[in-house]
Parts: structure tokens; sequence; C-alpha cells
């Protein structure tokens, strides 16, 4: 299962996306016969790698999420989890309940990643070409696809404005001085949904609250780089979202 659902992923695109997802599907609808829906797990999982390790297609990895939830077959169950009535969960309130998981573990989980420093006698180029960059690296580039793909998916509304809001506050939830890491992800997670969340009345005067606290933090004593970061998206919200380039 693995390998053809791998090989399936590598190949889509938007313009073979329809048949691509449709051979997928045909997979992950093996979960029919099982009684703790593995096939499925492992489809949303391969699709969530893919998806975070590719942020730039983060869309169209979302786009599939949304067809799996809307194709999921009632028969496919999962006996180890029910609902407040004691059902069995199955279709796609199963998929949204793994999706959301996968989502919560991955968000909680956090990437920040302490970049290494030369060793002694080595210079700053031979710590940039290590091992251990590399790692952290793309550690770092898997945090912020999973950013936009949560993104992505509340666009399609796979997650709720609250979820949302969840995140914005976590990554906006910092002790003393925030790393890159997190200043990045925030303005790449209010970039992907910002026009959404004011959109509503209640979301609206949420932002207020989150801009007001971004506005602070410029004044603080931050790396020039996160500062820009940060007046960019002040800038974009003033501009009701529309970006220049």
């Amino acid at each position: 299962v693995q390998r053809k659902v791998k090989a399936a992923l590598n190949k889509m695109t938007p313009e073979n996306f329809d048949r691509i997802s449709e051979q997928i599907l045909q997979i992950a609808a093996q979960s029919k016969d099982e009684q703790d829906g593995r096939t499925l797990r492992q489809v949303i999982q391969l699709t969530f790698e893919k998806a975070t390790d590719e942020a730039h297609w983060a869309a169209m990895y979302a786009k599939f999420c949304k067809r799996m939830l809307e194709t999921m077959s009632p028969e496919v169950k999962d006996v180890t989890i029910t609902d407040k009535n004691g059902n069995v969960v199955s279709g796609g309130a199963l998929f949204r309940k793994y999706l959301l998981n996968r989502c919560q573990e991955d968000f909680e989980r956090g990437w920040n990643v302490d970049m290494p420093e030369p060793k002694e006698g080595e210079s700053k180029e031979a710590a940039l070409m290590s091992e251990e960059y590399y790692k952290a690296m793309a550690v770092k580039r898997r945090g912020l696809g999973l950013v936009q793909f949560i993104g992505e998916l509340f666009k399609l509304g796979m997650l709720t404005e609250r979820i949302m809001h969840e995140c914005v506050r976590k990554l906006l939830d910092f002790k003393d001085e925030p790393d890159e890491a997190e200043i990045e992800s925030l303005t790449k997670l209010l970039r992907t949904i910002g026009a959404n969340l004011d959109s509503t009345e209640k979301g609206n005067a949420m932002m207020n609250a989150y801009f007001e606290r971004i506005s602070n933090l410029v004044e603080t004593e931050l790396p020039s780089r996160l500062n820009f970061m940060l007046l960019d998206i002040i800038d974009l919200r003033k501009a009701k979202w529309q970006s220049k380039d």
C-alpha cells in the first residue's frame, strides 16, 4: 500500500488530479474490509507528509483530502473510535477525525529547532554543510508546510475557525523573545487564512487582538528579518489582504 500510494502522490499534479485521486481513493477503499481503518490512516499519513514537505502544492493536497472526505464509504469504520453515544465512527466522520488528530499531533509537537553552531575550529560554512543543519532545515520546512496545509484545509471547510484561532494563539504565545520558526509560521498562517478570519464579526475582533500583539512585538528589539516579516503582514492586513505580488 505504502509504495503504491507514495508513487501516486509523487505523480499528482493539478493537470492529472482527477485520475491520480481516483487511483489513491481505490486503495483507501480497502479499509472497507478492515476493523481499524489502517489503510485509510496510512493514506492520510502519506498525504500529510507529502503536503508538509511540498508546501507549494498544499492547496492541491488539501483539495485531495476534501475529495476523500466527500467520497468516503460509510462502510469504512474503526471499531476503536466511538462517538459520544457509543456508536462506531465511520465514513466521512472517521476521515475527519483521523485528519484532525493528525493536525493536532503535528502542531502540538512543534518544530522549534536549534540550528547547529560551528564546532570548535569549524568554519561557519562547514556548519551549514553539516548533516545536523540539513536535518534542522527539513524540520523547519515541514513545520512551515504544516501551517500552510492546515490553512488550506480550513479554507476548504475541513477544519473549523475555532481550530484556526487556537493555532494563531499558540504561535503568539511565547514566553520570552519569539524565535524565527514561530514568527515565520505565524505570518505564513495569517497570509493563508487572514482574509477568511477577518470576514466574520467575531473573527475580526480576535484578529484585532492578535494584531495589537504583533504591533507591540514590532516595537521590541527583534532581529530585522523578523521585524520585516511582521511589518509585511501588518501592511497586508491594512491592504485588505490584497498582496502586491
